[in-house]
């Protein structure tokens, strides 16, 4: 029997949607517990059809104006696939698939509730925004160790930083140029000093080393698998389970660090407000240039524990 959740909660562990109304209840979604079901979810969803516009414009007007539970579970079914795609594209952040999915589906949901199909657009255009909204706020939260802002600004640098980078040619795991902080900040509309600092926080937070790719040789994408018909293999399903392991390396490998290691990177590259070397070298009574020295240090320690723990949970490729 197929777990079952109205469409006004949220999903439950096995991901399942089901639109209720009036005691009716439909089953939406084929489920999503973990990443190993993941492959079977991406097969599943692919059988459902894609509307027309009209078809969509008639489901949407029967679901607003009379509730009816049928018109609702098609919406839903027959946007999975986008919620799939747009899942696929925060990848990066270290989390999961199968739970950025399923963040997503309840973004979608919300979606289909506030849809009003009068407005003239397609109701994919709609959803989109509460589909990314979902997502968005459900990576903020699982970042808890890397302190994030939670301007709406901040959030606009944190999930735009790593693609502006990209446009700039620059290196993901490196400092940025003077000249591309002033760019970004100017883009964003934020200060240098938050590009700055929102840069060093994601080359030490949850996707350290992450490989985006479902293989190690870099070839494919998980979006290639929505329009695949052939299955995933074991291999690539389990590359997926583990980049849901990378967000815990940084934790497990801060624990290498002495305390005044751990102190002292944290100060300088984790804090919401770093610290200067001066006002370190203080707290320890040594020089500004002793305080650096252990920072680099103990950032070199942090990298070679982090690849020891990833190469030991076969999370990365042998160094």
């Amino acid at each position: 029997m197929p777990i079952r959740v109205r469409l006004d909660t949220p999903l439950d562990k096995n991901g399942y949607v089901t639109v209720t109304n009036n005691q009716r209840s439909l089953p939406a979604v084929p489920a999503l517990g973990s990443e190993a079901s993941l492959n079977r979810y991406l097969t599943e969803i692919k059988k459902f059809p894609v509307l027309t516009a009209e078809q969509e414009y008639m489901l949407a007007k029967r679901y607003h104006e009379h509730g009816d539970p049928e018109a609702a579970a098609q919406l839903v079914t027959s946007h999975l696939r986008l919620v799939a795609k747009i899942a696929m594209g925060y990848r990066g952040y270290g989390l999961p698939v199968s739970e950025l999915i399923s963040e997503g589906n309840i973004g979608l949901m919300q979606g289909v509730k506030k849809f009003e199909p009068d407005r003239g657009f397609r109701l994919a255009t709609y959803a989109m925004w509460w589909i990314k909204a979902s997502i968005q706020e459900f990576i903020l939260r699982s970042w808890s160790l890397v302190k994030m802002g939670t301007t709406a600004a901040q959030k606009k640098l944190f999930f735009n930083l790593r693609r502006i980078k990209r446009s700039l040619d620059a290196y993901e795991d490196t400092d940025l140029h003077p000249d591309d902080v002033r760019k970004i900040a100017t883009d964003l509309g934020v200060s240098e000093q938050e590009v700055v600092n929102m840069n060093r926080r994601m080359m030490m937070g949850g996707d350290a080393s992450l490989n985006v790719s479902m293989r190690e040789d870099g070839e494919g994408q998980w979006q290639d698998i929505l329009a695949d018909e052939r299955p995933l293999q074991d291999q690539t399903v389990a590359d997926a389970e583990e980049a849901g392991l990378r967000h815990e390396l940084l934790v497990e490998a801060m624990d290498t660090l002495n305390d005044r290691e751990r102190h002292i990177l944290t100060e300088r590259r984790l804090s919401e407000d770093p610290k200067t070397l001066e006002e370190l070298s203080q707290v320890y009574n040594v020089s500004r240039e002793r305080v650096r020295q252990i920072e680099v240090r103990a950032f070199e320690k942090l990298q070679k524990a982090m690849q020891r723990i990833a190469g030991e949970r076969r999370l990365l490729p042998a160094m």
